[in-house]
């Protein structure tokens, strides 16, 4: 090559580098320009502000504001104060005394042991009222405040006052790493210190599982799970009930995880998004579940990867889902660090869900089609009341308490009683359905009625009257306070019907005529009805008659 030749080569290369360097010097300027007048800004209140600004305060709303641009609620910005925290729901992981705790008339108390947590094998069980964490006292403390006492460093005690009936007990535990246990059964089997009980109907070995939410190991709890409900049902399971009901979703590896766990072949998921490639999950077969007939239960808060579970087996004809509509959030987030700011993190959406039918899962303002729909057939709502009801019965069967009750456990496999004691038609349908496959071998023909989507859609319109009613309602409520204001009266001629801290659910509401003779008893299923009636033409009686 003649030196002429590798001169302007040379020269070109150069020329090369400088055009990109320059090229990215404009871009990088572009970037800086962008935040000019968040700086002017702040420049002009830090100068001219008739009080002292707070800085940080300023820079989480400008951080904040930017997001909320996005409409996004998925993409959230945390701060290094709640990396910890985040962390933990993240994982499931904590340090503390395995406890699901709530606050009941002021005073803590221990909803439910967890399994395998120091609170379980110190002897905490539900009901049992926490006086005191460590000589302080809970009385009026929040849940909150509470669990921040119960936590700590692992291999530290804490010591808990608790009356029992009536006994005051020094309890110490020991706390240590909790690994939420998100996999459930049919119900805790005090015999045996709490161990759940996944084979509901033992005659036909039909097992249940519920899965409150996608952590890690999930798929391997659901395993074992199965395989201990097999174990009980003599080395074979005629089918699977799977509860997604209520789960709000997780990890995405999980969920393929867990469907690959049903599938011995297809398309599991694929995601997709601006700055990815699509990527496509398949099953692989092998796994020790492939054939077992399997009923999905899922409703208006299934989401993310409990979607991707249920619309998984749905489009392989491996389930059938029992239950409504569910959530719409197909959205994928990943966690991405904040190099100048160490500890905090965005969690930012990257990539949208589709199904193996090409459907996306991810609901948009003016969708009229989003999740995952019911099996034809299979379309059973629950209103409000009828949910409360439902959940109610479902928290007793999963409480751990200290003395055995009555068995019932014949009666589980009954869809009857199952929709009259538990309150629940959506497991009564599914466990219906399955005992029709296992005894015919296939299942029923759905009626012919009108589709799931109009079921679905006459549903949410439904819903959205509802809650209009109710907007209306407080809306009439608020009018009558303005006017009475207006009129000159006090706020304090509304009086309370009856002291804020009365506890109403499960009571009764008894309506008289005007000769004192009974006319109705209702039943009380929730604490809103001094809301409802503060608009009725009601007044308390003269507390002297």
């Amino acid at each position: 090559m003649s030196t002429r030749s590798r001169e302007l080569i040379l020269i070109l290369i150069l020329a090369v580098a400088v055009i990109g360097s320059t090229l990215a010097v404009v871009r990088r300027g572009d970037d800086y320009a962008f935040f000019d007048p968040l700086i002017d800004i702040k420049s002009i209140l830090d100068h001219a502000y008739v009080s002292e600004v707070d800085s940080e305060a300023l820079q989480r709303g400008a951080i904040v504001g930017m997001l909320e641009q996005l409409d996004d609620p998925y993409t959230v910005y945390v701060p290094p104060v709640q990396s910890d925290e985040f962390n933990k729901q993240l994982s499931g992981e904590y340090v503390g005394i395995g406890a699901e705790v709530s606050v009941v008339g002021g005073v803590l108390t221990i909803v439910n042991p967890m399994d395998d947590s120091p609170a379980l094998a110190a002897g905490l069980r539900a009901d049992d009222r926490v006086i005191a964490i460590d000589g302080t006292p809970t009385q009026g403390l929040s849940v909150d405040e509470c669990v921040d006492l119960l936590q700590g460093e692992p291999d530290t005690p804490v010591v808990l006052s608790v009356d029992r009936g009536g006994q005051t007990l020094e309890i110490t535990v020991i706390r240590s790493h909790i690994k939420t246990r998100e996999v459930k059964g049919f119900h805790r089997d005090p015999g045996e210190e709490g161990a759940w009980r996944y084979l509901i109907d033992a005659e036909n070995g039909i097992a249940y599982v519920r899965i409150a939410r996608f952590t890690g190991q999930v798929a391997d709890e659901v395993r074992e799970a199965l395989e201990h409900a097999r174990a009980k049902a003599g080395g074979t399971l005629g089918g699977i009930l799977l509860d997604l009901r209520d789960n709000p979703g997780g990890r995405l590896d999980e969920a393929i995880a867990l469907a690959d766990l049903f599938l011995n072949q297809g398309v599991i998921v694929s995601t997709k998004g601006l700055h990815h490639d699509e990527t496509i999950a398949r099953a692989q077969a092998g796994d020790a579940f492939e054939t077992e007939p399997i009923v999905v239960l899922i409703n208006g808060a299934s989401a993310s990867a409990a979607e991707v579970v249920a619309g998984a087996l749905a489009d392989n004809n491996r389930a059938l889902l029992v239950g409504t509509r569910s959530f719409g959030k197909g959205s994928v987030q990943g966690i991405r660090p904040i190099p100048s700011q160490p500890g905090a993190m965005l969690k930012v959406t990257e990539q949208l869900y589709y199904l193996p039918s090409g459907r996306c899962l991810h609901r948009l303002p003016d969708s009229t089609s989003w999740g995952v729909d019911p099996s034809p057939g299979c379309f059973v709502p629950l209103d409000d009341d009828q949910r409360i009801e439902m959940l109610r019965a479902r928290r007793e069967q999963e409480i751990f308490r200290l003395e055995p009750e009555q068995d019932d456990s014949s009666l589980w496999s009954d869809p009857a009683w199952i929709v009259q004691t538990l309150r629940d038609p959506q497991l009564g349908k599914a466990m219906e359905l399955m005992q029709i496959r296992i005894a015919s071998g296939a299942w029923p023909d759905a009626p012919e009625s009108e589709s799931v989507e109009e079921q679905v859609l006459a549903d949410e319109l439904a819903r959205a009257r509802l809650q209009r009613e109710r907007l209306f309602r407080e809306l009439d409520r608020m009018n009558d306070i303005i006017a009475r204001l207006e009129a000159g009266r006090e706020a304090a001629n509304l009086r309370d019907l009856w002291p804020d801290d009365v506890e109403l659910t499960g009571g009764k509401l008894i309506i008289r005529d005007k000769n004192g003779r009974q006319v109705a008893e209702l039943a009380i299923t929730g604490e809103d009805l001094e809301r409802w009636l503060i608009d009725a033409d009601v007044e308390p009686e003269d507390e002297n008659e």
